[in-house]
């Protein structure tokens, strides 16, 4: 790295130490107030009242969801326009166990730092809102449906891990529910006159216990019983289970859906019930990584010290709506060391790791990185044509 690049990063990090306080405030506000998806009124209210602040224009509800918002800060002359990506939902009895508070409030603060270091940059810094990442909501892919990144050219964001990487594959993802109807009739009077759309429900994921010998193993089916009837004294007349089925791009992911299908068409025949596979949420699409920009965003933290890894293909992958938006430009989902190696996402221990001191030190390095990138997307026309070119390059 040349030392001109190395003086950006830190002029960027001193921008970052002054927003520190407020990036801990909203962090520990949102964490503190954790919301589902398509309800995150008060991070969104946190969120733009600072972007509003510091003098960006941001415009809620964005794309027909309520909660989204678009915060735009355009420049002196035209240029790209490079888009940071707030997520800041929570997970259901867990709250921000997947550290969406960081993610928000650390992607804030990388914009700001931009636009503090670079008042007179070219074209335009946006941060986007996106809700509804969690339980298949698909935020990303409802605002991308509804042209809210048509103008964009690039986004960035990042993500509180266990350990620094440039990035780590994401499954595609169905979100399925497999509904099942049958008979009433009381379950000890008449039994015999009723059809259980329970035992359906139950005979369905035994056969997907039988399934997943023969599938590839980067495949993953999984999912939880959401109706099993409403009382014990009478045979379940609707049961229904909500199902993920992921694997490593969509249309592998497609085909097991396929397999689920006839599982659940077996189940019900079997039980002389009826069933119906319905989607919950849009189809998450496979993470592209875009080498170009990730490598510019480890050369920028490695300045201040992180000890990140490179992209790891094989690392265990779950899944994201920032994968159908690597589809559409290039992208970068970085991941910023928050706990101890072997901690797992989507706990209570991760979820008290992301309201720590040492999370907010590593997320305000990692606003750093991304700071980085997007002002080298301004400033740089080489960065941007590399990084789409490699785009480009990848068959989708």
């Amino acid at each position: 790295m040349s030392s001109l690049k190395a003086s950006s990063v830190k002029a960027l990090s001193a921008e970052l130490a002054v927003l520190r306080p407020r990036m801990d405030a909203v962090s520990l506000s949102i964490h503190a107030h954790p919301e589902l998806k398509f309800a995150e009124f008060h991070a969104q209210q946190v969120l733009t009242r600072w972007l509003g602040e510091a003098g960006f224009t941001a415009t809620t509800p964005a794309g027909g969801l309520d909660t989204a918002f678009v915060a735009l800060h355009a420049g002196s002359r035209p240029g790209p326009c490079v888009a940071v990506l707030a997520e800041y939902d929570a997970l259901p009895g867990v709250g921000h166990g997947c550290g969406h508070n960081l993610i928000a409030a650390g992607g804030v603060a990388a914009a700001l730092a931009v636009v503090r270091a670079l008042p007179a940059h070219p074209g335009t810094v946006a941060v986007i809102g996106t809700p509804g990442e969690e339980m298949g909501g698909a935020g990303k892919v409802r605002l991308a449906d509804a042209g809210v990144f048509g103008g964009v050219d690039a986004a960035v964001m990042l993500h509180p891990g266990d350990r620094w990487l440039t990035g780590r594959p994401g499954l595609a993802a169905a979100h399925l529910r497999i509904a099942f109807t049958g008979v009433g009739a009381h379950a000890s009077v008449s039994p015999w006159q009723g059809r259980s759309a329970l035992a359906a429900a139950q005979l369905f994921l035994n056969a997907l216990d039988s399934m997943r010998q023969f599938v590839p193993p980067s495949a993953r089916l999984h999912g939880i019983v959401v109706d099993g009837g409403q009382a014990p004294n009478v045979v379940p007349t609707r049961a229904a289970v909500d199902l993920y089925v992921r694997d490593r791009t969509a249309a592998s992911a497609g085909a097991l859906v396929e397999r689920v299908r006839a599982a659940a068409a077996g189940a019900a025949l079997a039980t002389q019930t009826q069933a119906e596979v319905s989607e919950t949420g849009p189809l998450y699409a496979e993470r592209r990584h875009n080498t170009v920009l990730a490598e510019r965003f480890a050369d920028a933290v490695r300045v201040l010290g992180a000890d990140i890894g490179p992209y790891d293909p094989d690392s265990p992958a779950g899944s994201s709506d920032i994968g159908n938006l690597s589809q559409l430009m290039p992208v970068i989902h970085p991941y910023v060391q928050i706990a101890e190696a072997g901690t797992p996402a989507h706990s209570e221990a991760f979820r008290e790791a992301a309201a720590t001191p040492l999370a907010h030190d590593r997320t305000q390095v990692a606003a750093a990185g991304l700071a980085e990138v997007v002002a080298a997307l301004l400033t740089e026309p080489d960065v941007l044509a590399a990084a789409r070119a490699e785009f480009e390059g990848v068959a989708v």
